[in-house]
C-alpha cells in the first residue's frame, strides 16, 4: 500500500506499453451530476496522439457504459470496457455483454426506482445489466443506501456490490476493471505489450492489482490508500503527465536497433 503524491515510475523508451485509463476522476473532473462531466478537448488529443504511438494500444475503462464514454471520447473511438467490463469493445469494434436475465433487471429496477423516490437527492442509473445508486447531493443517505444495495445483494447473488466515490453499484458476479484489462490484454494490440493503468476509485483497485500482477505500472489518482505503484495528486497533474508521456513507435525502436 502507499500514500506518496506526485511520483510515477518512469516509462522506458524501449518498452511496448498499453495505456488503459478510467475516466471520472482520472480523464475528466468529478461533477456533481453525471451528465455534466467533460474531457477537454487537448486530452483528446493528447489520447490520440498517445494511441497512434502505440497502434491502437490505449483504452477506456470505466463504469460508465460504453455509449456514454463513447460521446466523452468523441471524436475519438476507443476499445472500451464499460460498466466494470460488463461490456466491451475491442480494437476491431466487436461488442461483447455480459447481461442479468430480463426478469431480473425488472425485478431490480421497480425495487430500486420505489426506494430511490423515498430518498430525495439521491439518483438511480439504470445501466441495463448493472445499477448505480447515487448520493452525492444527499450524504446523509449514504447509509441507507449502502443497505439497500446489501439487500439486493442478499437476496440476487448473482449481483455483487461494489462501493465508489458517493457511489454504490451493484453489478453482475465476476465483472471488475481487473478481469477487463487482463481480457483486453490477452489480444492485439494490448498483447505483448505492458500495460500501464490510471484510475481513482475503489472501483479502480482490482485494475491495479491485475497491472501489478502483469508487472505492468499502476497509477493511483488523488488520495486515500492504494495497491497502486505511482500516484498523481488530481486531474489537473493527470493532463500534465498526459502531455508530457511520448513513447517510442514499433518503427523508432527497430530504426534505433538496426543503427
Amino acid at each position: 500500500m502507499t500514500t506518496q503524491t506526485d511520483f510515477v515510475p518512469p516509462l522506458h523508451a524501449e518498452t511496448r506499453y498499453a495505456f488503459f485509463f478510467d475516466v471520472d476522476g482520472t480523464l475528466a473532473a468529478i461533477k456533481p451530476r453525471p451528465d455534466e462531466v467533460s474531457i477537454p478537448v487537448q486530452v483528446l488529443d493528447d489520447l490520440k496522439r498517445l494511441a497512434q504511438q502505440c497502434e491502437g494500444a490505449v483504452a477506456l475503462v470505466s463504469g460508465r457504459p460504453i455509449d456514454q464514454l463513447d460521446a466523452l471520447a468523441s471524436p475519438l473511438v476507443l476499445p472500451i470496457a464499460g460498466v466494470h467490463g460488463a461490456e466491451r469493445r475491442n480494437s476491431e469494434g466487436q461488442i461483447t455483454r455480459i447481461a442479468l436475465a430480463p426478469a431480473t433487471v425488472t425485478a431490480i429496477s421497480r425495487e430500486l426506482d420505489a426506494a430511490i423516490a423515498a430518498l430525495p437527492g439521491t439518483s438511480l442509473e439504470n445501466k441495463g445489466m448493472a445499477f448505480a445508486l447515487h448520493y452525492r447531493q444527499a450524504p446523509q443517505y449514504q447509509q441507507a443506501i449502502e443497505q439497500l444495495a446489501a439487500s439486493l445483494v442478499a437476496r440476487f447473488p448473482e449481483l455483487v456490490q461494489q462501493p465508489g466515490k458517493c457511489v454504490v453499484e451493484l453489478k453482475p458476479q465476476g465483472v471488475n476493471k481487473g478481469a477487463a484489462i487482463k481480457d483486453f490484454m490477452q489480444h492485439p494490440p494490448f498483447a505483448g505489450r505492458v500495460p500501464v493503468f490510471l484510475g481513482d476509485d475503489l472501483t479502480d483497485e482490482a485494475g491495479f492489482i491485475a497491472v501489478n500482477a502483469l508487472d505492468g505500472i499502476s497509477i493511483k489518482v488523488g488520495a486515500g490508500t492504494s495497491n497502486a505503484q505511482g500516484r498523481l495528486s488530481d486531474v489537473t497533474a493527470v493532463y500534465r503527465w498526459l502531455a508530457q508521456t511520448r513513447i517510442k513507435t514499433d518503427e523508432d525502436v527497430s530504426t534505433s536497433v538496426r543503427s
